[in-house]
């Protein structure tokens, strides 16, 4: 079993930045890429940005240049800074990962969720 906890979410005015962590314990080696997830009211959850183990990224083309995803597998923790924040970034914000050989298109864990919202 993996257990993902995320931090430092919040609300932030425009123009502004919040780094969030997500600290993952349990059998944390079953798992390779990790990612963050978000979901506004009414809106599916999206990927925002994904980094393999070997730390190779990607990124939904509307956070591009203003979030940075980043991983410390010493810690087992995954951060996303995120600058530059604009209202429509408003959204829970999911830690995920997906289990070895796995995308994190298709995560097998789930963090419980961190609010962020910015404000205009």
């Amino acid at each position: 079993q993996v257990q993902l906890v995320e931090s430092g979410g919040g609300l932030v005015q425009a123009g502004g930045s919040l780094r969030l962590s997500c600290a993952a314990s349990g059998r944390v080696f079953s798992f390779n890429a990790m990612g963050w997830y978000r979901q506004a009211p009414g809106e599916q959850r999206e990927l925002v940005a994904g980094i393999s183990r070997g730390g190779i990224t990607n990124y939904v083309d509307s956070v591009k240049g203003r979030f940075t995803i980043s991983r410390d597998n010493t810690k087992n923790t995954v951060y996303l800074q995120m600058n530059s924040l604009k209202p429509e970034d408003t959204a829970v914000y999911y830690c995920a990962a997906a289990r070895s050989g796995q995308s994190i298109r298709i995560p097998t864990y789930w963090g419980q969720g961190t609010q962020v919202t910015v404000s205009s």
